[in-house]
């Protein structure tokens, strides 16, 4: 063939042309973990292409063998994409991604629409919303919920905190990564309403662990006892979805020895964040105070890595 290409090799040259530089329609996605990267599977599932960005090479390589296009860090992806999704642990790791000399900030394009979809405390989200302003962007606080079996299957709910014109903005893009998209107020509120959530979702879980392991010592199969459950007036997601018992449920953590999901370690960190909110806003929050006391304790003893349903083998041994 002449010049010596390849059809395969001139389909390459042809795909580094066309996604090299600024794209309007390019979408970055920085975090790639348990969440993040079946989140960025989901959007270039449904047409989009992708620019991606994570401290762990073999979760970006996951992401490139699925289309995607790698990034040396947080400011290339600025630079190349004008929607911009980040997916990370704490607040920490989003001020890093957005703040630092080689950040989000350090190189971002005028009229930008940045979605953090981490769970982070509701003043660093207020703050990086008036760095946005700053620079010329718009950014919007968009925690999830729903696990890693709702980020993998599209069907996560999303609590977003910015104003009208952002949330209109974000909206379309998060619909195919969920299947709940809510406009809770102004920047900040996304935040404090997944941390509602998720205090609510720790304390579920351990009155649910407690139930079946006293459910078990009463005798009674705890997989009989969870479809009761699950008929009558103590349903709830932690029994009828993400059930901590093993041989309960299929597909669930509690049915691979609590790998994967969502990490003890950061239901204790969500928990504190909403612990420091309850202070902050004056409210008695007993039980929420007694899930951080037990999930901290599950940290010291081995837990931090597990999912957070791991509570129950914690309880087990206990008894």
């Amino acid at each position: 063939m002449a010049l010596g290409y390849s059809v395969h090799a001139f389909g390459r040259l042809f795909s580094r042309m066309y996604t090299s530089g600024a794209s309007s329609d390019l979408v970055g996605f920085i975090g790639l973990g348990n969440m993040g990267l079946p989140m960025a599977r989901n959007l270039m599932a449904k047409g989009h292409r992708l620019v991606v960005y994570d401290t762990v090479k073999t979760q970006v390589d996951a992401a490139v063998s699925d289309g995607a296009i790698a990034a040396t860090g947080p400011s290339e992806v600025a630079k190349q994409a004008t929607t911009i999704c980040t997916m990370l642990p704490a607040s920490q790791h989003v001020r890093d991604v957005y703040t630092s000399p080689g950040g989000i900030f350090s190189a971002v394009q005028s009229g930008s629409l940045l979605i953090d979809c981490s769970t982070i405390d509701r003043d660093s989200a207020i703050e990086m919303s008036e760095l946005a302003k700053e620079n010329n962007t718009q950014y919007i606080d968009a925690p999830v919920s729903g696990g890693v079996g709702a980020a993998t299957n599209g069907l996560l709910t999303f609590m977003l905190g910015g104003p009208d014109d952002c949330y209109e903005r974000a909206k379309p893009l998060l619909e195919k990564m969920g299947k709940n998209v809510f406009h809770c107020g102004e920047n900040g509120a996304g935040q404090a309403t997944k941390i509602c959530n998720n205090m609510l979702l720790a304390i579920e879980m351990i009155g649910t662990s407690e139930v079946l392991l006293m459910a078990q010592n009463l005798g009674l199969d705890p997989k009989l006892c969870s479809k009761v459950i699950n008929a009558s007036s103590g349903r709830s997601w932690s029994c009828d979805t993400y059930n901590p018992c093993p041989g309960v449920m299929e597909n669930v953590p509690s049915s691979r020895n609590y790998e994967g999901g969502f990490g003890t370690g950061l239901m204790r960190k969500d928990l504190t964040l909403a612990q420091a909110a309850a202070v902050g806003s004056k409210s008695v929050t007993p039980l929420g105070a007694m899930a951080l006391h037990i999930y901290n304790l599950m940290c010291q003893h081995g837990f931090e890595k597990k999912d957070f349903s791991s509570v129950y083998k914690f309880l087990e041994q206990e008894n």
